[in-house]
């Protein structure tokens, strides 16, 4: 398993080792205790899986507040996305910054969202699926949301705003100049 830590503080990208033959391959995608070690120290309470049709599906960009701010464990089992997290502690000097990486199921890589980013994730082709461990259950009140295209991120989405596939919900978010303080 290695470890890599991103530009942005508390990011880390996890690409787990594959064993492989002629049958195909075998990987330990999570350990405790490694992830203790070389990550953070953290208990995953819930496990969710998301199914996106369409190329040029964007989810996000999400998180929860304190007290039910959530750190997730991302990863592409299907298809290939680039996922997105943006850095919303407003003690971070990195404050309005992101990251942005290719998760596909072919490559492995699991990308490491710590509580205080927001993040989301565009397919690059049809029938994408995501699944991520995260470090606290869902909460509706605590549930909140920044829009995915928001100037002032300068993220560059592999979708034309015209052309993505978003929901109800994330068209509404609020840019980053609206949001307020959310984290420390």
């Amino acid at each position: 398993m290695n470890y890599e830590p991103l530009d942005l503080s508390g990011l880390t990208l996890v690409t787990p080792t594959r064993h492989g033959d002629e049958r195909g391959w075998f990987s330990e995608v999570f350990r405790q205790d490694l992830f203790g070690a070389n990550v953070a120290d953290v208990d995953f309470v819930q496990h969710n899986h998301s199914y996106s049709k369409p190329k040029g599906t964007v989810r996000g960009l999400h998180f929860q507040l304190a007290p039910r701010a959530q750190g997730k464990l991302v990863r592409c089992t299907r298809g290939r996305v680039l996922d997105v997290a943006v850095d919303l502690r407003s003690s971070s000097p990195s404050f309005g910054r992101h990251v942005a990486v290719e998760l596909t199921a072919a490559n492995g890589r699991q990308l490491w969202v710590p509580a205080g980013f927001a993040h989301g994730f565009c397919t690059l082709e049809d029938d994408c699926e995501i699944v991520y461990l995260v470090t606290d259950t869902y909460s509706p009140e605590h549930d909140r949301g920044l829009l995915w295209n928001d100037p002032a991120l300068a993220i560059a989405w592999p979708v034309a705003a015209e052309d993505a596939v978003l929901s109800a919900k994330d068209v509404r978010q609020p840019r980053l100049a609206e949001l307020g303080r959310v984290f420390d």
